[in-house]
């Protein structure tokens, strides 16, 4: 089978993609699950759209929106197919029940494999190995999907996004939250999640806690707490015994890039996600990847706006448009943990939003992208957490006078 472009991946990321470059080009959109929609299906509360429709939707609402287009613009949907191998000529191998082994050849290929829950495991919780023991998206989709009550006294570790969500959710349907535990000083999540998740619902979030043991033989019988020190280390004595019949586990998402490492694309050590440019191409050329498989995004808004960018770019590559140009590097200065894109190649853009998160809690900030020494794009900030997403857009006239990299620092 032939395309101009393969989208991998039919979440957020890879709808919107695979409709951009649909003006433009033959596409083939794969999806390993059942339907399109990735994790939105599941996501039943509000608060998805807020930029680009001003209005607040469900996650489901969100989605449909995308899917009724994509099925209107008549691309071609691979549903419950999993890739297994893509080349660096830009072949993919992929299965179903349907069609067995399918071999498609692409001009140009777009990764939206979104993330995947750090869980038990990756986190080393000692103790017993009893039910009852869940990430946050796996409860998720037990009650939201299946109608399953994951249990009905509950703590949550980790107070990332999901887990604030399901803190609410679970207490909604008549469990018991005793309290979500946070190893950190300050929460994983978003602000506008604490308030209106924990707060509003009187469930307590314990900063600087970690679950250090779990108890239970067939099921969890209950977990120890402790407090941590500033090396995130658990403080001797402060240990306390909880009893609960469920564990959740909030601990973190990291971007999906099996497929990405298989095929040698560099990945950014602190995102684990690719290394890409201002049109979201990837140090191999023709191949683009966009959304949560390049940096965990805040809000799906922007996992839209990237992947359009990816879609567009990617169908301009299918047709030769797409010339190499020289690299300037992107470089995470004072108080920014990474910023996305990496790189810079000339591309035909208007504008280039960079996207980064701070190392720490820091309040009337100012905020500033560097050409060599010379600022050329600032703003200010009352205040900025590493839990939440950073954005400085620059105009791309400003961007071409750089000769060896752009620097992006958050002082004050």
């Amino acid at each position: 089978m032939k395309v101009d472009v393969a989208v991998i991946g039919g979440g957020p990321a890879g709808l919107a993609a695979a409709l951009k470059a649909s003006e433009n080009a033959n596409v083939m959109l794969i999806e390993r699950g059942e339907e399109l929609g990735g994790i939105l299906q599941q996501c039943i509360h509000p608060g998805f759209g807020n930029f680009i429709f001003k209005k607040m939707l469900t996650g489901p609402e969100y989605a449909q929106h995308f899917i009724d287009r994509v099925m209107e613009a008549g691309i071609d949907v691979k549903t419950n197919t999993t890739v297994l191998q893509i080349s660096r000529d830009k072949k993919i191998i992929a299965v179903n029940a349907e069609d067995g082994i399918l071999e498609i050849e692409a001009k140009a290929i777009v990764l939206a494999m979104g993330c995947r829950e750090r869980t038990r495991q990756q986190i080393l919780i000692p103790g017993t190995r009893p039910a009852g023991i869940y990430t946050a998206g796996t409860a998720q989709h037990l009650i939201n999907i299946e109608g399953v009550m994951p249990g009905k006294r509950i703590v949550i570790l980790g107070s990332g996004d999901v887990g604030l969500i399901m803190a609410r959710r679970l207490t909604l349907e008549g469990a018991e939250v005793e309290g979500v535990y946070e190893i950190m000083p300050k929460p994983g999540g978003l602000i506008r999640n604490v308030v209106q998740c924990l707060h509003d619902f009187n469930i307590p979030l314990h900063l600087s806690h970690t679950v250090v043991d779990i108890k239970g033989r067939k099921r969890v019988e209950g977990v120890v707490v402790a407090k941590v020190d500033e090396n995130l280390k658990p403080i001797k004595g402060t240990e306390r015994f909880i009893p609960c019949d469920c564990l959740i586990l909030a601990v973190g998402l990291i971007p999906e890039n099996e497929l990405s490492k298989q095929i040698g694309i560099e990945i950014d050590d602190v995102t684990q996600g690719p290394i890409v440019d201002e049109g979201m191409e990837t140090t191999l050329p023709g191949i683009f990847a966009c959304g949560n498989v390049v940096h965990v995004h805040d809000l799906v808004d922007d996992v839209t706006i990237t992947a359009e960018i990816a879609g567009k770019y990617a169908a301009r590559s299918a047709r030769g448009e797409i010339k190499k140009k020289k690299e300037i590097k992107v470089v995470a200065g004072e108080n920014v943990r990474y910023v996305v894109p990496q790189i810079l190649r000339g591309k035909d853009i208007d504008e280039v939003t960079f996207y980064f998160r701070v190392k720490e809690e820091r309040e009337n900030v100012s905020i500033a992208a560097s050409s060599d020494g010379k600022t050329i794009a600032k703003k200010k900030e009352m205040i900025v957490r590493p839990a939440e997403m950073v954005r400085i857009v620059v105009k791309s006239e400003l961007l071409k006078e750089a000769e060896k990299e752009i620097r992006v620092d958050v002082r004050g």
